[in-house]
């Protein structure tokens, strides 16, 4: 394969999870976050986003290594920092406001969302700056 197609390659692999959670995790707009189930559902969703982002993040980084790219090897390695360090506080954030809205607090329901907002829209931008780069990685 040419350095050309494992860039592209490693492109539409870093793609695919970001994408997807771009596509699912609007759904969870049109419902209450204090709904117990529900937020386990968009928090377990978070969880595994941040798990297969630095997975492909690592695949990409490695891919863009090996093609002799090195600036797309550390743009991409610095998703892959964000993946890492940013899960657990990301996690913890959110387990404490689903342990404040269990103990009663409305706040806790909105911070909750706000950290919805804040996840999808992160998502999205680091999810346009890679498609952006297509052009610029495969020539």
């Amino acid at each position: 394969m040419t350095a050309d197609g494992v860039a592209l390659a490693a492109i539409v692999i870093l793609v695919f999870p970001m994408g997807y959670f771009l596509l699912a995790s609007p759904a969870f707009l049109l419902v209450k976050l204090d709904i117990p189930p529900v937020t386990q559902l968009l928090g377990g969703m978070f969880s595994v986003h941040f798990l297969m982002l630095r997975i492909a993040a690592i695949i990409g980084v490695v891919a863009f290594a090996a093609a002799g790219r090195p600036v797309f090897a550390i743009g991409i390695g610095l998703i892959a920092v964000f993946a890492f360090w940013g899960r657990d506080p990301f996690m913890r954030r959110w387990n404490a406001q689903l342990d404040a809205r269990d103990a009663g607090n409305a706040e806790a329901v909105r911070q909750l969302r706000r950290l919805h907002w804040s996840g999808m829209l992160t998502n999205a931008v680091v999810l346009a700056a890679v498609v952006a780069s297509i052009p610029y990685a495969s020539s």
